[in-house]
């Protein structure tokens, strides 16, 4: 499965590559900038998983039945909150 970071995950593109996703961001594309309907038109002609986190993108690639991952607060809340607990566990000696 190929990926397309939208803008706020240009800097994740690194990562996802070393994870070994096949990832793409929005900059790749030339498409910084551009409206909500090119980047989920673009996802969908090239067949691409949109990673996002803004709102708007998800509904319009939903209508669109291209596949995406909205990054909403909730699950960065979520995810931090994992985080911190893990943390709070004592460790075993």
């Amino acid at each position: 499965m190929k990926l397309l970071l939208d803008e706020m995950f240009t800097g994740l593109k690194e990562y996802m590559q070393t994870l070994g996703w096949d990832a793409l961001t929005v900059h790749d594309a030339r498409l910084v900038g551009a409206c909500d309907k090119k980047i989920v038109e673009y996802a969908k002609k090239h067949k691409l998983l949109l990673v996002t986190q803004d709102e708007k993108h998800a509904d319009l690639a939903n209508l669109s039945n291209v596949p995406n991952i909205l990054i909403s607060q909730i699950i960065l809340a979520r995810m931090i909150d994992a985080e911190l607990r893990e943390k709070q566990k004592p460790r075993r000696s």
